[in-house]
C-alpha cells in the first residue's frame, strides 16, 4: 500500500479530458477493450507536474528489481508524462503535458463530494475535471 501512496497523484482543477472512454471500454487497434482517457495538464500547473514527476521517481525506486537493481536513465524508458507540443499535432494539446491512462476495470467517476456521477452528459471528451492517477 505504501507504493500507492507514493505514486498517487490528483491533478489540478484545470485538467481537461481528451479521448475519454470512461463510460464504456473500447478496443484500440484491435487490442483488448479498456477504459481510457488522455489527461491534459497545462504546463503552468507546476504543482501537478511536480507531483507526477515525484510519483514516477517513486515508481522507479519501487521497481529497481525489474532493472537488475540499477536505477535506469529516464531517457531510456517510456515515461507517462509527455509533451503535447512535441508529440501531438492537435491544438487541444498545445501548451499541455499529457498522461494516457487506461484500465480494464471501470473508473470511479464522481463529483466534488465523491458521489457517483450517473449522467453521462456531465463527463465527456473536452470537459474539465480532476483525475486521480495511481
Amino acid at each position: 500500500m505504501a507504493n500507492v501512496i507514493k505514486t498517487k497523484v490528483v491533478t489540478g482543477k484545470d485538467t481537461r479530458l481528451s479521448y475519454f472512454h470512461g463510460w464504456e471500454p473500447v478496443s484500440i487497434n484491435g487490442g483488448p477493450e479498456k477504459y481510457s482517457v488522455s489527461v491534459l495538464i497545462p504546463k503552468d500547473d507546476k504543482k501537478t507536474i511536480d507531483a507526477i514527476e515525484k510519483a514516477v521517481d517513486a515508481a522507479i525506486e519501487e521497481g529497481l528489481a525489474k532493472f537488475g537493481g540499477k536505477k535506469p536513465n529516464k531517457g531510456t524508458i517510456k515515461l507517462p508524462l509527455r509533451d503535447g507540443d512535441i508529440e501531438r499535432d492537435d491544438e487541444a494539446y498545445k501548451g499541455h503535458y499529457f498522461v494516457n491512462a487506461n484500465s480494464t476495470t471501470p473508473p470511479q467517476i464522481v463529483d466534488q463530494s465523491v458521489n457517483p456521477i450517473l449522467d453521462r452528459s456531465k463527463v465527456y471528451s473536452g470537459c474539465y475535471g480532476r483525475v486521480s492517477l495511481v
